[in-house]
């Protein structure tokens, strides 16, 4: 669930991939990969 909101966050422009803790960070990536936006998992 907080893989998804950390995501939303990031696309949103409030986040970023630095601000996710590290424990969900690559799931996060993921994710943002899925939605074809690799630019914000860098």
């Amino acid at each position: 669930m907080m893989v998804v909101v950390y995501a939303t966050l990031i696309i949103k422009g409030k986040k970023t991939i630095e601000d996710v803790p590290s424990v969900i960070e690559q799931q996060v990536k993921d994710v943002l990969i899925d939605m074809e936006l690799p630019e914000l998992a860098e």
